[in-house]
Order: C-alpha cells, then sequence, then structure tokens
C-alpha cells in the first residue's frame, strides 16, 4: 500500500519495485496487495515487479473496498461482485490465479456465507488458491469457515493494537485460520522515527488518525521509550523490537510491515534475528496506546446479517 500515491504520500516506482526484487533475494515470499491501493495501481507496479518471478512467491490481493469519486465508498460482498472483481485484479496484476485472496472487509448488508460461497467458486476454477479475510469479527470468522476453508484472517495487531486477542484470535486458532497482522509498527510509530507531526506530509492519512493526534501523539511517544530501551538493550532498532513481539506471539503469525524503501525492508528482515526474553515480552504487552486505530471504527471487527 505504501508503494502507492495513497496514503503515505509520494513515491517513486523504481525504489519500489527494486524494493520488491531485493525481498525475494533476502528470502521474502509474500507479497500482500488490494484492489484499492493506488486506485488499481498497486496490482499493477506489483504485478510488474514479480514478472519473471511469480513461481517464487506466494502473492495476495484483496476486494470489497470500493472507491466513489476519489474516496473510500461502500463495501460490496455481493456474490454477483466477487468474480469481476477477481477478474480485474488477475488483468492488473498480469498472473493467471491468486495465491491468497482476501474480502477487504466483510459487507455488513451481505451475509458472509454469500460472499465466501461466491470466493469458493473462484477457487473450483482455479482462478483463487486459499481464501483469507480482513477485519472480520470471530462470529463472522466461525461463520466463513463453516462454508470453506479461511487460510488467513489480516487485521491490525500490534504493541498499539491489541483488541483482536481477546475473542478474534482464539476463533482463528479454533479453525486452523492465520493471522496476517497489518500496520505492525503502529503505522510508523513504533519505529521511534516519528517525533515531530510536521514530519507527516500534508496528504498523510496519519494526520486524520487518532493516536496521531495531538493530545494522544505525545503520551504515545513515551510508550515508544520503552520500546526503545529494550532495543538499546539488544542492539537494534524499536521497529525490530515490535516485529520480534509479534512473532513471539506463535508460529502461525505473518506480519506484513510495509515500506517502499530497500533500507527499511532489510530493517525489517533482520528483526527475525531478536529474541526477546520472557521479561521483555511481559513488559511490551502491557502497553496500551491512547486513542481509537481509527477516526471510523465501524470498518474493523465486523459483522454481516444472519443468512435467511
Amino acid at each position: 500500500m505504501s508503494m502507492s500515491s495513497f496514503p503515505y504520500g509520494p513515491v517513486d516506482e523504481d525504489e519500489a519495485v527494486a524494493t520488491i526484487h531485493r525481498a525475494i533475494d533476502l528470502g521474502v515470499d509474500f507479497f500482500d496487495t488490494a484492489d484499492v491501493y493506488g486506485l488499481g495501481e498497486n496490482e499493477q507496479l506489483v504485478g510488474k515487479a514479480l514478472k519473471g518471478r511469480r513461481d517464487e512467491v506466494v502473492l495476495a490481493t484483496k476486494f470489497g473496498n470500493t472507491i466513489r469519486d476519489g474516496r473510500m465508498g461502500p463495501v460490496d460482498g455481493s456474490p454477483d461482485y466477487v468474480p469481476k472483481a477477481c477478474d480485474r485484479s488477475l488483468e492488473r496484476l498480469g498472473v493467471e490465479y491468486i495465491d491468497l485472496y482476501y474480502l477487504h472487509r466483510p459487507d455488513t448488508t451481505v451475509p458472509i456465507e454469500d460472499t465466501v460461497g461466491a470466493m469458493a467458486e473462484l477457487v473450483a476454477a482455479g482462478k483463487v488458491r486459499h481464501l483469507g479475510l480482513s477485519e472480520a469479527s470471530a462470529a463472522t470468522i466461525r461463520r466463513a469457515s463453516a462454508v470453506h476453508p479461511i487460510a488467513a484472517l489480516q487485521s491490525e495487531w500490534s504493541l498499539f493494537t491489541r483488541d483482536l486477542e481477546q475473542d478474534v484470535i482464539p476463533a482463528c486458532r479454533e479453525h486452523g485460520v492465520g493471522l496476517v497482522p497489518f500496520s505492525p509498527l503502529g503505522r510508523g510509530m513504533l519505529t521511534g522515527t516519528i517525533t515531530n507531526l510536521d514530519q507527516l506530509g500534508e496528504r498523510d492519512f496519519r494526520r486524520t488518525n487518532p493516536r496521531f493526534a495531538e493530545d494522544n501523539f505525545d503520551r504515545n511517544l513515551e510508550l515508544v521509550g520503552v520500546v526503545q530501551e529494550i532495543a538499546a538493550a539488544h542492539g537494534c532498532t524499536p521497529g525490530q523490537v515490535a516485529l520480534a513481539w509479534l512473532y513471539a506471539q506463535g508460529d502461525d503469525i505473518v506480519p506484513i510491515p510495509g515500506t517502499k524503501r530497500r533500507t527499511y525492508l532489510e530493517e525489517n528482515v533482520s528483526s527475525l534475528d531478536v529474541t526477546l526474553d520472557a521479561g521483555e515480552l511481559d513488559l511490551l504487552g502491557e502497553i496500551q496506546a491512547f486513542g481509537a486505530r481509527h477516526a471510523d471504527m465501524s470498518f474493523v471487527n465486523r459483522d454481516t446479517p444472519e443468512r435467511v
């Protein structure tokens, strides 16, 4: 997502492609995009970067979120929309199949059984290999799994975002659903590199995020100080500590830290070399960020209507 012009500001396409190539060379083999990232441009970018290397990677994309007049529109999980969205993604990516196809957000007007049923037909047709959900509630995960195996749930999870832990993660593990945490670096704040709101561009969407609001920003920076102290003890960066904490939560967890530069990519990969002890894990686990993770929380942990 960060490799497209929305929402994190200007990008360098050549550096983005070089970053993807470097990731593969380092052994990274899971790449995630969505049809709304850059209004379709991101899928094209990823497809371009993976040309000739498709067989080396697991490719995931998402559908369901729509764009209306340049802004996020309603979610569309209707069975008729599913194959149309998939075909458009296949064309933009320039591939014959998608390894992991996510419903980007559950449609609160369509029973999840209907959406997943249509997604399952894509598996039968050979266009998709595995199905995923994003920001689904525990109940939605259980209902979806009754229709077709769900391989992964992509939702926000980090030292700063912990709401999945009570109900959603147990539901995932009950049904063998892997966890793909997005924004594992707290939208950049857990890296310790953002110390002033002036560092964010005028179009950077984090300016509207409650955790970056002035009344919460300074208090959250104090929490980052805890991460920085542990990083100093390990001779690593705060971002590597944040990722190491997630990796320590289980073998079924595959964080997707976004970056658009090779330097940060290499730093993220090196987080696998950081091992936190029990005391450090407990200390980090006590962190509670100030402010909601979205201005509009209706897009997270979503339920769908019952099937009639």
